[in-house]
């Protein structure tokens, strides 16, 4: 994986839920988020994995509760919050739920106990987030896919990055593997708020999640 790391650097994980797996999907390949944390713990000290995303609330059943509660008892941060529904122009009925206030304002207070940035988005918008973020002397990794068409990053956010991060790249040390069982939904409560590796299965599958 490409990207520059250094010893005992603080790390923090910023993941637009919808963004990463729109161009995991283009790539063609699941997030194994379980192999994901795995790979950036072993980058530097990981302080913090925050992962947003936005829920139908008035859903009987949401198809993405199982991955949000797998991800929340197994070193995620889950910030979500509910869509909102509206009327376009043209009389369609239209879903709203965009995170990018929440995960701009976690990265900037989060700011003073880090000391690299790694945001899985590839929104132009966040292109002066990250640039406070570098003028309060921090690095900051993009990961996102240019091998998609069309491709995932802007291209203003990956100039203004220290590092971009190729989501190809990564996909060989992340991608679930096609062989694998379907996990079972870890939608339970754990037992005295832990579990082991025996307690939860492997993440279920996003795709199968976001398409059911």
């Amino acid at each position: 994986m490409k990207g520059n790391f250094y010893d005992n650097e603080r790390v923090a994980l910023f993941i637009d839920g919808a963004n990463l797996y729109s161009a995991a999907r283009a790539l063609g390949f699941d997030i194994d988020y379980r192999r994901l944390l795995k790979v950036f713990r072993e980058k530097g000290h990981l302080v913090r994995a925050y992962y947003y995303t936005a829920l139908v609330e008035d859903q009987e059943y949401s198809p993405i509760r199982p991955l949000i509660d797998w991800l929340d008892y197994n070193g995620y941060t889950m910030v979500t919050k509910p869509t909102k529904e509206f009327t376009d122009a043209m009389g369609r009925r239209k879903i709203k739920g965009n995170m990018d206030i929440e995960l701009a304002i976690d990265v900037l207070e989060m700011a003073e106990h880090l000391d690299h940035v790694i945001l899985f988005s590839g929104d132009g918008d966040f292109r002066r987030l990250v640039e406070a973020v570098q003028r309060r002397g921090l690095r900051v990794s993009v990961v996102s896919t240019i091998k998609s068409s069309p491709p995932m990053v802007a291209d203003e956010l990956r100039r203004q990055a220290d590092d971009f991060i190729e989501l190809s790249e990564l996909a060989p040390l992340i991608a679930r593997n096609p062989s694998e069982r379907v996990a079972r939904p870890a939608t339970g409560a754990v037992p005295n708020g832990r579990e082991t590796d025996d307690d939860i299965d492997d993440a279920p599958s996003e795709s199968l999640m976001r398409s059911a």
